[in-house]
């Protein structure tokens, strides 16, 4: 907890009071077949996004696959009313998009869920709106409802993600800036960025986000 701590804080000195700090806190509970209870389901990112989902003064979204939690001025902003695509109008990604949002990985390339916003908004051929029926927690009560995912051919190994060509891309360009801290490295860039860039890329070669060729 120090340490998560000691992360919060730095966070916050970069950002100012006036900023938001917003995790993942992905369950994929529709996709494993679980019931979603945004006050209680853990999320797999780590523990630094669950030790900011365990804070008192956090909003956690009602996506039960690809929820976010946030702390600061706009919290409410990212994470009320999270639309059934998580990947298209209204979803965190166009609110983060429009706030001027930076992403920010810990020992991690460039990359961000992002990617599958861009891509699902110019239609690649490799992607597909999944419906994942299940049921959530709310207000103490237990409802069905149906969240989508922005999938990908399982059986297509050729289709698997691969953000290799990205992350050398926008650190190239200077798009992507990266500090070296102990034995790992801290990566930002903006969504803006890691957005232009995707377009920009992906027109060139098609395959610039997956593994083999489609």
């Amino acid at each position: 907890d120090d340490y998560c701590n000691a992360f919060k804080e730095a966070f916050f000195e970069v950002i100012g009071p006036e900023g938001t700090l917003v995790v993942p806190t992905f369950s994929y509970s529709y996709c494993w077949k679980k019931t979603y209870n945004k006050l209680e389901t853990p999320g797999t990112c780590g523990i630094f996004s669950e030790f900011i989902r365990e804070n008192t003064n956090s909003f956690r979204s009602d996506d039960p696959n690809f929820s976010y939690t946030s702390i600061g001025k706009n919290a409410e902003y990212f994470t009320k009313n999270c639309p059934e695509n998580p990947f298209g109008r209204d979803s965190f990604w166009e609110r983060f998009l429009s706030k001027n949002g930076v992403i920010c990985n810990l020992n991690f390339d460039a990359a961000a869920t992002l990617t599958h916003y861009v891509e699902r908004g110019i239609h690649v051929s490799y992607r597909f709106d999944k419906p994942f029926k299940g049921k959530s927690v709310i207000n103490g009560k237990i409802e069905e409802k149906i969240f989508y995912h922005f999938v990908r051919d399982d059986d297509n190994p050729e289709l698997y993600p691969d953000f290799t060509k990205f992350d050398k891309k926008a650190k190239q360009l200077g798009l992507a800036k990266v500090a070296n801290l102990g034995r790992g490295q801290i990566v930002c860039i903006s969504a803006k960025n890691s957005t232009e860039l995707i377009k920009k890329e992906i027109i060139i070669n098609p395959n610039f986000l997956i593994k083999g060729k489609i």
